[in-house]
């Protein structure tokens, strides 16, 4: 006695047609994680810190005490201000920082004038060896 066996393909195909048509399709939908309004207040924070960590490198480089540093030190001070916008944002805020601190430890008495000034020329260095890297 033998059995047949029936093939169960086309009975298991519908049954998987069957389920996905009861789906509704909202479901299938992708949701967004992050909301368009989100994303573009993101997008405006990270330009208008970039924005205004390029205004704090650029007012410290700016200062009549770092162009003659950077003079002195034989660096065209109008080449570091612009290698400045391209510096990556991470570079930027790093160097930004270290800008503040130098400005705010020299008004507070803790940097003398010739600290500031190697800071001034390390700061410029910097900014031109990353630039020419790149």
């Amino acid at each position: 006695m033998q059995l047949k066996m029936r093939p169960f393909g086309p009975i298991a195909v519908i049954c998987i047609l069957a389920m996905i048509c009861q789906i509704p399709a909202s479901s299938l939908a992708q949701s967004h994680v992050v909301s368009p309004a989100d994303l573009q207040k993101e997008i405006v924070t990270a330009s208008q810190t970039r924005q205004h960590n390029i205004d704090t490198v650029r007012q410290f480089l700016s200062t009549p005490t770092a162009e003659k540093a950077m003079k002195s030190a034989q660096i065209d001070p109008r080449e570091v201000k612009a290698a400045v916008s391209t510096l990556n944002d991470e570079e930027l805020t790093r160097i930004a920082a270290r800008a503040d601190k130098a400005q705010s430890d020299f008004a507070a008495g803790t940097l003398g004038e010739r600290d500031l000034l190697l800071i001034i020329i390390a700061i410029a260095a910097i900014i031109l060896i990353i630039v020419a890297v790149r």
